[in-house]
């Protein structure tokens, strides 16, 4: 089998966050073809692309303006998350900067009705809280609306312009919906409730009378609802089932909608027009790769609507999909690098019980070389918590592969996409109970018989590297090494020092400073490092803005003293991960060689 150097699956490409011109004709995309994503513009399915951007950072949206050839995108500095917002005209030969707040996050929460103006939330006024702004295109200066006192984003704007839909997010698992009168600044909560409820996925109706949102609302997977503005009343109209509705694209003018369902990992998706308040008929089924989905976008005429999709030998590339025949186009070509995509394996979806009896689901990829008891092993922990591994393409995964180890990728309890009481299975207190999921994991791996069972990795990052030093603290015979990426070292030091925007949020999941600090202290991997034994390789980035690089740091010190073998690389030019090619070439090829020498 021919092998391939690291640098080339870093090369591979991914194309993804589609948005239709105002002619719906023209397609907006994002690329890394350059090394981190920048702006892309198509004119047709496959022809030449025609990049619109020339910036040094990574571009994280762009949004088409209604009427206008022209849209805004964004875009931090550093990794540091404090995006800023600019307008780029169709051809991109000139960018207009809209914010210069740099000290500040900026979330983008779309055009009006004809471009004149947009909304978006920032924390500009006090870091820890987020306000709501509308200013417009031709304005210098926007005009902040309502004064926050959490964490708002806005959903869009009504039909006729008068109210913008706003979300609260308590926290990961507990959101709140508003209507914010824009003239007035007036408030209307429409969603109080007690227990945790997510909403996700705020459309308006065309009529203006209500939003349609999916929500987790007396069901334990999310469904798709209508929730009238006035009333406040909530009706299913794609009711709960195994499996949580997770997408949803309304379009305005015609009524037509498309959702998705994420059925074990994998997207389903259904396209469908109202016929009533909360009736519909569905007008296809779109026949696209196997894997998963974004959330579509639809063109002028909501006759078409284009999405990303990405599956485990898939790289992401974005599709266009007639609404009434479900036919579907591929408008994007992301290079592979050369890499046969025939050489890419896919995983099998295998489940596993656990210390409580419960099955764990996991996606288990082998080499075709695997030799029987020869063959290492990495379990990717997904980070999040709130999250979920998913069958997409991981140029990582796939260069282990090809170098003959096996993947593992546990959605242990506190996984998202199984219904909110698995993904709350981990909270607080019960925090262990996930790393024990990963105990039980190895010791299923140890029963496959082409696993080397003194040769298996933990790997993980954000929340996963947290989980990857739990686990080599806490069960240290099981591993022949580790690899921390971004990950929480003491749970304490983390809250302290993360952005203050998020602290609230992080300890609705984690505990608080005030009530669960010895708690926090007694599980942080930093307190209990006396019991590692696998060498370690810690990597981060030194503007990351919700896992200080202190984590990194005091890991790598404490670790050392132990005489373990350490190994630090920090990148000073990102975050929260790795978003320049040459950075992710340096980083893996680390990790690559880090493991070569251990494992």
């Amino acid at each position: 089998m021919t092998t391939y150097d690291f640098e080339r699956y870093l090369n591979v490409r991914s194309a993804h966050t589609p948005s239709f011109g105002p002619d719906g004709e023209r397609l907006s995309f994002l690329m890394d073809t350059t090394g981190v994503p920048q702006v892309w513009r198509l004119d047709g399915p496959r022809e030449w692309p025609q990049q619109l951007t020339f910036e040094e950072e990574a571009i994280n949206f762009a949004s088409w303006s209604p009427e206008r050839y022209e849209l805004v995108f964004g875009m931090d500095e550093g990794g540091d998350e404090r995006t800023q917002l600019f307008r780029l005209d169709g051809d991109g030969e000139t960018v207009t900067p809209l914010t210069d707040e740099s000290e500040s996050i900026h979330y983008w929460g779309g055009w009006n009705s004809d471009g004149s103006k947009f909304a978006f939330a920032s924390n500009r006024r006090d870091e820890s809280v987020f306000d709501v702004y509308v200013q417009g295109r031709d304005d210098d200066e926007a005009e902040m609306i309502y004064e926050g006192d959490g964490w708002f984003t806005v959903a869009g704007w009504s039909p006729d312009d008068d109210a913008l839909a706003v979300v609260e997010m308590q926290s990961s698992s507990d959101y709140d919906v508003y209507v914010l009168d824009v003239a007035s600044g007036d408030l209307n909560h429409l969603t109080p409730h007690e227990d945790d409820v997510r909403y996700g996925q705020v459309n308006w109706s065309p009529e203006g009378d209500a939003l349609y949102l999916t929500t987790d609302q007396g069901a334990d997977t999310e469904y798709l609802a209508r929730l009238d503005v006035e009333s406040g009343d909530l009706e299913p109209v794609v009711e709960a089932g195994d499996w949580n509705v997770e997408s949803l694209t309304v379009d305005e003018d015609t009524g037509r909608f498309v959702f998705g369902r994420n059925v074990d990992g994998y997207t389903e998706l259904t396209a469908a027009e109202f016929t009533g308040e909360t009736t519909y008929r569905e007008l296809s089924t779109p026949d696209l790769p196997r894997g998963s989905a974004s959330a579509a976008t639809f063109d002028d005429e909501a006759e078409r609507f284009a999405l990303t999709v990405t599956g485990s030998t898939e790289n992401a590339n974005v599709y266009v999909v007639d609404v009434e025949t479900g036919e579907t186009e591929q408008w994007t070509d992301a290079a592979t690098a050369g890499l046969p995509k025939e050489s890419f394996v896919e995983p099998e979806l295998v489940r596993y019980e656990t210390f409580d009896g419960r099955e764990i689901p996991a996606f288990f990829s082998v080499p075709d070389s695997a030799e029987a008891g020869e063959t290492p092993v990495i379990v990717d922990i997904h980070g999040g918590p709130e999250s979920q591994r998913r069958p997409t393409f991981s140029a990582v995964k796939q260069y282990f592969l090809n170098r003959g180890y096996a993947y593992f990728e546990p959605n242990v309890r506190g996984s998202v996409g199984y219904g909110k009481a698995y993904a709350s299975l981990d909270d607080v207190e019960k925090r262990m109970d996930s790393v024990a999921d990963v105990e039980a994991g190895v010791e299923w791996l140890h029963d496959q018989p082409a696993v080397d069972p003194d040769r298996i990795v933990a790997m993980g990052g954000s929340y996963g590297g947290f989980m990857v030093l739990a686990a080599i603290t806490e069960y240290p015979d099981l591993w022949a090494a580790g690899v921390d990426i971004v990950g929480i070292a003491n749970f304490v030091t983390f809250l302290e020092n993360t952005g203050d925007w998020r602290r609230e949020h992080r300890e609705a999941e984690y505990g608080s400073l005030a009530d669960d600090r010895e708690f926090l202290e007694s599980i942080s991997p930093t307190n209990n490092i006396e019991n590692i034994e696998a060498p370690l390789l810690v990597l981060h980035g030194a503007n990351d803005p919700r896992v200080p690089v202190g984590e990194a740091e005091q890991i790598a010190e404490v670790a050392a003293e132990q005489g373990v073998p350490v190994e630090k690389l920090v990148f000073e030019d990102e975050g929260h991960g790795f978003s320049k090619l040459e950075n992710r070439i340096e980083a893996y090829t680390t990790v690559a060689e880090f493991l070569d020498t251990h494992v």
